[in-house]
């Protein structure tokens, strides 16, 4: 049975209710942009596979853990999925995906610049990949699962040094969305105020790991309690694809290889 940190938001869980929404509309955003062969790197507890397995010829998801790679294995026998620690993409020939997605990613990867590359190579001419990361600029504390966050700048840049074309979109949202985000950033705050030696930026990632999962698991269910239905009510229509990628929670970018 599955355990479900804070980082891996779950649909079974109330509280995780707008950040579960938030993550299924990347999916739901990317549909007219797969076709034929595709790749999902990280696909962690399958959300999108339903999403976008009508629309392919084929699907490959790849992710590190073991145990969801089973899982996944047993409900979607249609699929094939491996488990793989990457980059590299180790027994992913070049040229073979006509589309790829990655959702919520490449943050975690310490060679972002490879992990881009193998994206490249392994997408066939003309192929088209879709990314998606939180923005920086609406991030309210440090994530020590994270290697780093970007500005839409500094995501552009790198891309477009891989890619022959790059369009940068956001995912945002309506009222109700920016409404649970300001609820939780005041709360948050509250929290971070007792950081007064600015630790969470100064000790290593893997000690503010099990105080970061505690902290946030306890403030989303204050959340949930305080808000309740403006929790649970969030759907991912009320999240909105913004052609202006600083509007979005997350970046959403388009990525072209030449054909």
């Amino acid at each position: 049975m599955a355990t479900y940190t804070t980082e891996i938001a779950s649909d079974k869980i109330s509280s995780d209710n707008p950040i579960h929404q938030r993550l299924l509309k990347a999916y739901i955003a990317a549909k007219p942009f797969v076709k034929g062969k595709l790749l999902e790197v990280g696909c962690g507890e399958g959300r999108g596979v339903e999403v976008l397995m009508p629309l392919v010829e084929d699907y490959l998801g790849i992710d590190k853990i073991q145990e969801v790679i089973d899982t996944l294995t047993q409900k979607y026998p249609n699929v094939q999925f491996q488990q793989a620690v990457i980059p590299p993409f180790k027994g992913l020939e070049s040229e073979s995906f006509d589309s790829i997605v990655s959702f919520q990613v490449i943050e975690h990867i310490e060679n972002d610049r490879l992990f881009l590359e193998e994206i490249y190579r392994v997408l066939k001419p003309g192929g088209v990949a879709v990314i998606s990361t939180p923005n920086i600029r609406h991030t309210l504390s440090r994530n020590p699962w994270h290697v780093r966050e970007y500005t839409v700048d500094q995501l552009k840049s790198l891309c477009e040094k891989v890619f022959d074309s790059v369009v940068c979109k956001g995912i945002g949202g309506n009222t109700k969305v920016w409404d649970y985000h300001e609820a939780n950033r005041i709360s948050v705050n509250k929290i971070m105020r007792f950081d007064i030696f600015n630790l969470q930026h100064r000790l290593p990632a893997a000690v503010l790991r099990w105080p970061y999962e505690v902290l946030n698991r306890l403030n989303r269910n204050k959340l949930h309690q305080q808000k309740g239905q403006a929790v649970t009510d969030i759907s991912h229509e009320d999240y909105l694809v913004e052609d202006h990628a600083e509007k979005g929670l997350d970046l959403f970018y388009i990525l072209h290889k030449k054909a």
